[in-house]
């Protein structure tokens, strides 16, 4: 009897439905972009003048979803000058998303101006971007200046400037702590104080604008 109880169990295991693996429906993929060209190209004007500075941008890269390109320019003086604005310009679009980093700087000598170079690069260009006539142009320089510097550089030429303009804003370098800091010491009574120092305190004080402008051919 136990033996016909077990060889039933085994029957009725053996006939049971088994579990079918039921298709698992294939994910949607990512869209892959077209991909991006790598194209150097170098400059037919590679030095400009302008301001009183030159600059010079000899050759261009496009790599991926950026624009390289190494930017040298001669120094007006001893300050930390920088590039300040600049833009990559192309059929149908424009790119103001960009970082500049130090690659070397020479002193001047003898009468011979210093020499900047930076590595500029724009950021997110878009894949479509026809940039067969690429311009990349210099909009300013800059050299923000350092506390004391407003006192012993700046001042005389700010305060000019505000008398040529007709507004009413009397500057001063007040001595504190042994430090001495420009200050101003009066104003239009219709002008707030922080109306007072965003014109003071401008950057139009210590930058150069160009435009320097070179074009590439970068490819479409």
């Amino acid at each position: 009897m136990r033996k016909i109880l077990l060889v039933l169990i085994l029957f009725l295991a053996a006939c049971a439905p088994s579990a079918v693996p039921q298709d698992v429906p294939a994910l949607p993929t990512a869209l892959i972009a077209p991909s991006y060209p790598t194209v150097q190209a170098e400059s037919g004007t590679q030095i400009q003048s302008a301001s009183g500075i030159e600059v010079r941008v000899e050759r261009a890269l496009r790599d991926g979803k950026e624009v390289r390109a190494e930017v040298c320019f001669t120094l007006l003086d001893t300050s930390d000058w920088s590039i300040w604005g600049a833009s990559l310009q192309f059929a149908g679009g424009s790119v103001i998303d960009f970082s500049s980093t130090l690659l070397s700087l020479q002193e001047s000598v003898e009468g011979q101006s210093g020499l900047r170079c930076d590595n500029l690069s724009f950021f997110n260009i878009p894949p479509d971007a026809d940039l067969s006539t690429a311009i990349i142009v210099i909009d300013a320089l800059a050299a923000p200046p350092r506390a004391e510097d407003y006192c012993t550089i700046y001042m005389p030429k700010i305060q000019q400037t505000l008398n040529e303009r007709g507004i009413a804003i009397l500057l001063d370098c007040v001595e504190s702590a042994g430090v001495r800091t420009m200050q101003i010491v009066s104003r239009p009574d219709t002008m707030s104080q922080e109306e007072a120092e965003q014109i003071v305190f401008s950057d139009e004080f210590y930058t150069v604008k160009g435009p320097w402008s070179f074009i590439f051919n970068l490819g479409q």
